[in-house]
């Protein structure tokens, strides 16, 4: 799923809208990343699902 296991954030729905004013149903996707992270204030590894605002906000550090 693209879901981030920190903020929750998920597809959104939206309208594709053409210069005639056509409106078409159409998705959209968080960037979110498969990473081993641990979370801020602890020290236990977690693997899954980040979005980049997250790994950029410092919510989330990246193990390697």
């Amino acid at each position: 799923m693209r879901i981030c296991n920190v903020c929750d954030k998920r597809p959104q729905v939206g309208n594709l809208v053409s210069h005639a004013n056509n409106k078409v149903k159409r998705w959209i996707y968080p960037n979110v990343q498969k990473i081993r992270f641990s979370v801020a204030g602890t020290n236990k590894v977690v693997r899954g699902s980040v979005c980049t605002k997250c790994l950029k906000g410092g919510k989330v550090k990246k193990v390697i």
